[in-house]
């Protein structure tokens, strides 16, 4: 989880007024790729939670403090890149199984 994080919040950018953009098959990839070269006999399970939880800390949460420079009034983790990245993420780990 803590190297999709990595990846997460290396490529991930704020984009306003669309929230956090990340490429959609960068963290599932990262997940999947991790996960057979750490844990091969668990990697669905490890790819699962590390591309779903791995894409959100990654790239909305420590990137929250980046968010302060815009003045808005309301902030909602999760934009529609980083959504679609941990539909993925789910879609290549099931894949896996």
């Amino acid at each position: 989880m803590a190297g999709v994080a990595a990846v997460c919040y290396a490529v991930a950018r704020p984009a306003w007024p669309f929230g956090i953009v990340v490429p959609t098959f960068v963290p599932p990839l990262a997940a999947a790729g991790l996960a057979l070269l750490l844990a091969p006999d668990a990697a669905p399970v490890v790819a699962y939670v590390a591309g779903t939880l791995g894409t959100l800390i990654g790239a909305d949460l420590l990137h929250l403090p980046d968010l302060r420079r815009y003045d808005a009034q309301l902030l909602s983790i999760g934009g529609a890149g980083v959504h679609d990245a941990i539909f993925f993420a789910g879609l290549i780990a099931a894949l896996l199984a």
